[in-house]
């Protein structure tokens, strides 16, 4: 079914606002996927926080005008599958690299991060990125590592009195 201008104008509006707020963004190929399968991996996107949508690609050359992703306007070739992270970098490709696995139709075509693009085979890459928790939590050990030898540091001398004093009772002990 064909758009009007109006529609048209709705779907570029939406796609720019979707665009400006993304952390990344994968374009694959989606021929040959079935509707459930299509359904299966809107499913899986919402869950992860990522947009996926099917639209032409003039229109979303229009929309990724101004924003990062602009480097991905001559590259827009054929059938394509957007799906940009809306929470963390990461997301959209794991989530196309985890559907892949199941469905050899969908074939990743590009990936577009911080204002650059890369190939396809930059999905894996992408998919490695730590979520934002891991990131954190991964932030928070080596925070928490100079204070803890720190407090090694700082027992040790005490530890060594004591052992001391329990080989001299020892001794005495034994003697």
């Amino acid at each position: 079914m064909a758009l009007n201008l109006s529609q048209k104008q709705e779907v570029v509006a939406e796609l720019a606002d979707v665009a400006s707020k993304a952390y990344s963004l994968v374009a694959a190929e989606y021929a040959g996927l079935t509707v459930g399968q299509l359904t299966d991996l809107r499913k899986k996107a919402r869950e992860s926080g990522v947009y996926v949508r099917v639209a032409k690609n003039t229109l979303v050359s229009r929309a990724v005008e101004g924003t990062d992703y602009a480097v991905v306007k001559d590259a827009l070739v054929g059938p394509l599958l957007y799906a940009f992270s809306k929470e963390d970098p990461g997301a959209a490709g794991r989530l196309i690299k985890e559907f892949v696995k199941a469905n050899d139709k969908l074939k990743p075509k590009l990936v577009a991060i911080g204002g650059q693009m890369y190939p396809a085979s930059h999905v894996d890459v992408l998919a490695s990125l730590p979520t934002r928790e891991q990131a954190l939590a991964s932030l928070a050990s080596v925070l928490a590592q100079p204070a803890t030898m720190l407090a090694r540091v700082l027992a040790e001398p005490a530890s060594q009195v004591a052992r001391a004093l329990g080989a001299v009772r020892g001794q005495k002990e034994a003697a």
